[in-house]
């Protein structure tokens, strides 16, 4: 029994995010007397998400994502090809998958100064998936939640991710040159790679609206029978995650309701809660008050930078990092550094934000 305590305990710690929404959740349920409830636009952004990591798991195994990383360490130039390839690995199969495919290949790489480099590689991931609705977890919910349409969208995030990628590039670009380090074997591509290529694109055809959400179903077939191992590698604990923060979102909706009945500067109140829940919890709490969704998207893309919370890939990378930092002097000086340069380009999304509202006008 001592084990099976020492496991589940275990367990709660690693998936802290998970078990805190699902503690805050409970209080809440008990003081307002009532459970929560999920929209249907949840329960299918959930699905998605999970449909969509599955294809994604799946091109990984099939060697593709690494056939592309081992191509992108060749010749010249190796920082800001691997800054501008992770940008768009996230912007179009999400930022946790870029970093988990860049980041490794990054600290095998013989250079002065890896961390510098899985720093530029995590802000890239952050501003290359605030660009499409598929990037990552709440651009995909308030697209789904305002029903919006693509372009729209990506014009609006467009300058402040746009704006980003160009800083991080020069700074990549004034980096020494790194070379390859030990030699690696080459990468075969599997034929699944077709099914998940084609899973995948179907699957952003139901997000776009191109295709029925029912199609999204059929994906679902097709992996039961043909891609058990890709939804074996699904991280359903941070399905579960997202599903508790949606019923925390909903109790809070009730317990503000009657105090928040308009959600003034949204840009900043999305930004700054990033910072202390995350930007997927800010996007789905302040998505309840506000139809104002420019000034939202904008918040939760910048409030993403920052903190380590404030988004899945600053915690990614830096989980990356100080596993293969054995010299505790050096792992400090990497958090450091990660997040006083995160805030710096905080501010410099702040100040992209008020320039494009300037010339926009209000958000």
């Amino acid at each position: 029994m001592r084990n099976v305590g020492a496991r589940i305990y275990q367990k709660l710690a690693e998936e802290w995010l998970l078990t805190l929404a699902l503690a805050a959740t409970l209080v809440l349920s008990l003081m307002l007397g009532r459970w929560p409830r999920f929209s249907a636009d949840e329960l299918e952004v959930v699905l998605l998400l999970g449909l969509l990591f599955a294809s994604v798991r799946g091109l990984e195994q099939s060697g593709l994502m690494d056939r592309i990383a081992r191509r992108l360490e060749r010749g010249r130039h190796v920082a800001p090809k691997l800054v501008f390839a992770t940008f768009v690995l996230a912007a179009l199969v999400t930022n946790d998958v870029a970093l988990v495919v860049v980041v490794p290949l990054t600290l095998g790489l013989k250079t002065e100064d890896r961390a510098a480099l899985v720093m530029l590689e995590a802000f890239a991931a952050n501003a290359g998936s605030a660009l499409t609705p598929i990037g990552n977890p709440q651009n995909l919910y308030l697209y789904w939640h305002y029903g919006l349409d693509a372009l729209p969208f990506v014009t609006t995030i467009a300058p402040f991710s746009l704006g980003l990628l160009a800083v991080l590039l020069l700074a990549a670009l004034g980096r020494p040159g790194e070379t390859a380090g030990e030699a690696r074997p080459g990468v075969t591509v599997r034929r699944s790679a077709l099914l998940y290529l084609g899973l995948l694109g179907v699957l952003v055809g139901v997000v776009l609206r191109l295709l029925p959400f029912a199609t999204a179903w059929v994906v679902a077939v097709v992996l039961v029978v043909a891609g058990r191992d890709a939804l074996a590698r699904v991280d359903y604990a941070l399905l579960a995650t997202f599903l508790a923060f949606f019923a925390l979102v909903d109790q809070l909706g009730r317990l503000l309701a009657p105090q928040l009945k308009y959600v003034g500067y949204v840009f900043t109140a999305a930004a700054l809660t990033s910072q202390l829940l995350g930007n997927v919890p800010a996007a789905a709490l302040l998505a309840e008050f506000t139809s104002r969704w420019p000034a939202l998207l904008w918040g939760v893309s910048v409030g993403g930078f920052g903190s380590l919370v404030a988004s899945f890939a600053n915690l990614i990378a830096w989980r990356f990092y100080l596993n293969h930092e054995p010299d505790p002097a050096a792992r400090q000086r990497f958090t450091l550094r990660f997040l006083a340069y995160g805030y710096l380009l905080f501010a410099l999304g702040a100040l992209l934000y008020l320039l494009w509202l300037r010339t926009i006008g209000p958000a």
